[in-house]
């Protein structure tokens, strides 16, 4: 298919442009691509989780477990990364603030070997500032999920 032929084509990221529309870097960037990219509306991000993720080494050691906060900032971070490519092709990773989360619940653990593919649908938007759901799934089957909203901030503001 010729690129634009078609006005809905999904969009997707991979760790390079990811990395273009976050300002989140390692160990704290929780999504490795993003897939099926509908501007802000809907988007899928996917993690690879693996034994060498430094949490693990604290988190139940004998049983990694991935943390329920974590699930939750991946997908915040695909729901920003969504927000911040709606802005266009020359934007620069700005702030990205977590504004609320709420509705959050945990399914099932997240280990190593599992990967993870965060579901975000945008609920509404204003400006720059978004409200989204996301579920976050293993296998198809949900592991977490919240309601999550955000707002991107240039950081030159904060200099008042």
């Amino acid at each position: 298919m010729a690129e634009g032929s078609q006005a809905n084509e999904l969009g997707s990221a991979d760790i390079a442009r990811v990395m273009k529309l976050l300002p989140h870097r390692y160990p704290f960037l929780m999504i490795d691509r993003i897939i099926k990219m509908d501007a802000d509306n809907s988007g899928i991000g996917l993690k690879n989780v693996t034994i060498n993720e430094p949490f693990f080494q604290g988190h139940f050691p004998e049983y990694p477990v991935m943390p329920g906060v974590l699930l939750i900032e991946g997908l915040a971070q695909t729901a920003g990364a969504l927000a911040a490519s709606s802005l266009g092709q020359d934007y620069l990773a700005h702030v990205v603030y977590f504004m609320g989360i709420d509705k959050a619940k945990f399914r099932k653990p997240v280990v190593p070997g599992d990967q993870l593919e965060y579901h975000v649908k945008k609920i509404r938007s204003r400006g720059r500032v978004w409200r989204f759901y996301g579920e976050a799934k293993v296998d198809g089957k949900v592991v977490a999920e919240a309601e999550i909203s955000a707002m991107i901030v240039d950081p030159d503001s904060f200099n008042g």
